[in-house]
């Protein structure tokens, strides 16, 4: 799970092993393998790196 900020400035954990694909359009879209679409503030450079600190952690 990486924890991730929705435009609202709630914060909430994604589990990061739904996503299919992180895009800057500008505002951030991530989009899970179910289809469901979440808007977010942090780039996706950080959510990479967010995604890779989780992988690393449960290695």
């Amino acid at each position: 799970m990486i924890k991730l900020t929705k435009l609202n400035k709630k914060e909430f954990y994604l589990n990061c092993e739904l996503i299919e694909t992180v895009e800057a359009t500008p505002d951030t879209v991530i989009t899970l393998r179910n289809g469901k679409l979440y808007i977010v503030a942090e780039s996706p450079d950080e959510i990479v790196e967010s995604v890779l600190k989780y992988k690393k952690g449960i290695l």
